[in-house]
């Protein structure tokens, strides 16, 4: 049997969404813009109510 391979990435950031209270967590393509980035989604910034 081949050995078991662990994980050696870090954990990622996670923020709570202020419009839902959804834990989201941290995207290669909010990278740049990480510390601005305070919504789960577009509906939550628009204030959409699901």
């Amino acid at each position: 049997m081949p050995a078991e391979r662990r994980s050696t990435k870090a954990p990622r950031p996670v923020k709570t969404c202020p419009v839902c209270g959804r834990d989201f967590q941290w995207r290669k393509k909010w990278e740049r813009d990480w510390p601005q980035v305070v919504y789960c989604s577009d509906a939550c910034r628009r204030g959409t109510p699901r």
